[in-house]
């Protein structure tokens, strides 16, 4: 398995629905967090496809300025969950400062 050294990893992901996601991880390179003030997975879209890669995602940049663990849109978490929240997919480590 390959894992983004310089990147938090997302841990676990369980939007099955997604084209990155491959037996509750993420495969995509890395993903980004934020669309306007939710902690929305900006990478999730839905494809009956999935990717067959054996890579572990990283957080590539966070756009969500109130979350403790962003420094300079960078997350700092040692890893993150993502996962489905009303209608939305999002990052379930998010913690408002």
């Amino acid at each position: 398995m390959i894992i983004a050294t310089d990147m938090p990893e997302v841990a676990k992901c369980v939007v099955s629905q997604c084209a990155y996601n491959a037996d509750d991880g993420c495969h995509a390179r890395a993903i980004t967090i934020g669309e306007g003030a939710a902690p929305d997975c900006d990478t999730f879209f839905d494809n009956d496809k999935h990717t067959h890669s054996s890579r572990t995602a990283g957080v590539g940049a966070c756009k969500i300025e109130d979350c403790a663990h962003n420094d300079d849109f960078e997350c700092t978490a040692d890893s993150i969950q993502v996962g489905a929240s009303g209608g939305s997919v999002d990052c379930q480590t998010y913690t408002k400062h």
